[in-house]
């Protein structure tokens, strides 16, 4: 099995005798599914998966009353060989979006609290089939990506040790051992051609083919093009699907303002701001706003008419382009001619987003050539981040930092750690820290 950071936060909830029903949320085959089972039999006495997707006639246990007690009668007739044990029992409600009567019996699981209810959706239907009784204060939520870069270093058997050391030099700030650099420079272009899809990663590993795995990422893109029709309002699926296959061409542009002309010839952000909502919510992509100043909180200074779009995960969104570009990308010598287009921004993207940064921002003057690729709010205030190919001047991050209420800031690059004043210069692979 694929270690998950996930897991965690599950036993977390679990041991928090408090805790209300769980939401688990994130786009699909991402691996929610496999991890809650297998964290369902692994800590609970017995654990009932109801997936709604699979069984649709498991519908209608939710069919009429949703008190608890006729809940568990249901169960019992409808689910072979469920086991209900108070206190000891965990019910799974997979694939929710396609039950909202489901959605609203967790008011009532949450009353009850003799069973703990772990509900999962890819948010590919939930907002767009809420019920008009949501469970409001009856959730907690946990958001679910692919594979982030440290749990890719581990399922490539780099060892806890290897990574201390890592995090050792980056919290001292000094140089990592050449040896150590360069093993995980080159695991870090490889999880730029994979990303973290689980099944992608398996594929890889068990047969070391990046061929098969590129084929199997690019069934997950037909299957998400299908799920964009299938879930989204008739009025946006087919503007949410362009605009979801446009970030290559939006991301390469000099300026990866995301433009509603690149989508169709005299787009606006009212044909299709819908559309870009509705794949937020699916958990398909990630905006990044322009900032117009740098006081928290940053998201009353983000330009909402002026963002970026990046992939939920840098390996599908290398699956956009041809698979030459794989090719070129795995090897070292050509990675630097991506370095001044979407590949660094969009890996950076990918790691700060499966780190947990809710909210992330960049800064660009359209008059002049400053620009800042990322902006994260810290209990330390707006903190830049300038992702460079190797160790080129950054006067924009230089310019910035001169400014009192700008902590410090991070320059990523190919080379090793290094610190001057406010600026902190760390390998690319150490965003996975930040």
């Amino acid at each position: 099995m694929l270690k998950r950071s996930a897991e965690i936060k599950l036993k977390e909830w679990k041991e928090n005798k408090s805790h209300k029903c769980l939401l688990v949320r994130g786009a699909r085959q991402i691996g929610k599914t496999y991890l809650i089972e297998y964290f369902g039999k692994n800590e609970y006495k017995s654990c009932i998966t109801i997936n709604f997707l699979k069984n649709p006639s498991y519908k209608k246990i939710f069919e009429g009353d949703l008190d608890t007690k006729t809940l568990l009668m249901n169960i019992s007739l409808y689910v072979t060989g469920a086991e209900l044990i108070p206190g000891d029992t965990l019910i799974f409600l997979d694939e929710i979006q396609e039950c909202p009567e489901a959605i609203t019996s967790l008011k009532f699981w949450n009353d009850d609290k003799r069973y703990d209810v772990i509900a999962s959706g890819s948010m590919l239907g939930i907002d767009y089939k809420r019920p008009s009784s949501y469970p409001v204060g009856a959730v907690s939520y946990l958001d679910m990506y692919p594979l982030s870069f440290f749990e890719f270093l581990i399922a490539s058997n780099v060892s806890e040790e290897i990574i201390e050391k890592i995090r050792e030099c980056f919290e001292k700030l000094e140089p990592v051992p050449f040896a150590i650099h360069d093993k995980i420079m080159e695991l870090l272009r490889l999880y730029n051609v994979l990303g973290g899809m689980p099944e992608v990663l398996n594929i890889f590993l068990e047969e070391n083919d990046l061929r098969k795995a590129d084929k199997k990422q690019r069934d997950i893109l037909n299957d998400y093009r299908y799920d964009i029709a299938h879930y989204a309002n008739a009025d946006i699926k087919t503007k949410a699907e362009k605009c979801y296959f446009s970030l290559p061409e939006q991301l390469t542009k000099d300026n990866h303002k995301f433009k509603y002309s690149v989508v169709e010839k005299g787009g606006t952000s009212r044909k299709y701001g819908s559309s870009i909502d509705w794949l937020v919510g699916a958990y398909l992509v990630k905006p990044v706003y322009n900032l117009k100043g740098y006081k928290l909180p940053l998201k009353e200074s983000r330009d909402v008419g002026n963002f970026r779009l990046y992939a939920s995960d840098i390996g599908l969104y290398v699956s956009m382009f041809d698979y030459s570009i794989k090719e070129r990308l795995f090897h070292p010598d050509n990675y630097n001619d991506f370095s001044k287009g979407s590949m660094y921004e969009a890996l950076i993207a990918d790691i700060l987003t499966k780190n947990g940064h809710e909210e992330l921002y960049f800064r660009k003057d359209e008059a002049s050539t400053f620009e800042i690729e990322f902006f994260m709010e810290t209990v330390d205030g707006a903190v830049p981040v300038e992702v460079k190919s190797g160790r080129s001047r950054s006067k924009s991050l230089d310019n910035v930092l001169k400014k009192e209420e700008i902590p410090y800031g991070y320059k990523l690059i190919n080379g090793n750690v290094g610190k001057c004043d406010k600026k902190i210069t760390l390998p690319l692979y150490m965003a996975m820290f930040l």
